[in-house]
């Protein structure tokens, strides 16, 4: 009876390591200006749901150092889990960078309380717009799932740092830049065309002055042009978010031996 509490207890304990390391990084639960204690108890509670699923694993070790391994496997498991999501998110940075160097925003960054980081004006308001439309279509609950999900293809003391890990990891960092660059294409496109044609006007008007012109032009045509794709943005947005969670299902299965 007691060594079957012990299992139990070992278990809630390897459970609760998986959920909280998710929050560590992951793009809603890993904010800093999210409490600590809040985190702590939203993974302690969760725990509480899913554990008793698991209770009857039996975990097998020799030592404390065997111990600890299984430990750090488990945390790596939800830290892997969060960066893929947060890389898909990070797309959106990315893209506001993009979009605040071509109509002359580079220069304005702002500090975000939120991560602590100086993040791009766009892009800030990009990744603020995508979650909450993320948490609005209760992507945070897929999230939990898709952890929960981990178990039956990454069970308890199952994770392996295979090469296929390490390709599809850097395949999804690559990947997040195209995206980026696929969010950016219409804006840059207006950009491009509008200094093309202000190209055109210097030539015929020598005695314009196009700088002074072509600044707030650039800057009014890009916040235009942000301004009329923002209606569809939200399939891109279920895009972005069908894509995190495929990457999520393809990364979970590399990180077992096949």
């Amino acid at each position: 009876m007691f060594e079957t509490l012990i299992n139990q207890f070992i278990v809630f304990l390897l459970v609760f390591i998986r959920m909280t390391s998710l929050f560590v990084i992951s793009p809603i639960f890993g904010r800093q200006n999210m409490p600590s204690y809040l985190k702590v108890g939203l993974a302690l509670f969760t725990t509480f749901i899913i554990a008793p699923l698991f209770s009857h694993i039996s975990i097998e070790y020799n030592n404390l150092i065997d111990f600890t391994l299984i430990i750090i496997k488990e945390f790596f498991v939800g830290i892997i889990i969060g960066y893929v999501s947060y890389m898909v998110f990070s797309a959106l940075y990315v893209a506001g960078q993009i979009i605040d160097t071509q109509i002359g925003f580079g220069m304005v960054n702002v500090l975000d309380p939120q991560s602590n980081i100086h993040v791009p004006l766009i892009g800030n308001f990009l990744y603020i717009f995508a979650i909450l439309i993320f948490l609005m279509a209760n992507g945070h609950h897929i999230l939990f799932s898709a952890l929960v999900k981990s178990y039956s293809i990454i069970p308890i003391n199952s994770l392996s740092f295979t090469e296929g890990l390490t390709n599809n990891l850097i395949a999804i960092f690559s990947e997040s830049f195209l995206m980026a660059a696929k969010i950016a294409f219409p804006i840059i496109a207006a950009v491009l065309i509008s200094e093309v044609a202000l190209g055109i006007l210097a030539r015929t008007v020598p005695q314009m002055n196009v700088f002074i012109v072509g600044l707030p032009l650039k800057i009014a045509i890009g916040l235009l042009s942000l301004l009329i794709i923002l209606p569809g943005f939200s399939s891109i947005l279920d895009y972005l978010f069908d894509t995190m969670f495929a990457y999520i299902s393809i990364i979970m299965e590399s990180m077992v031996k096949g």
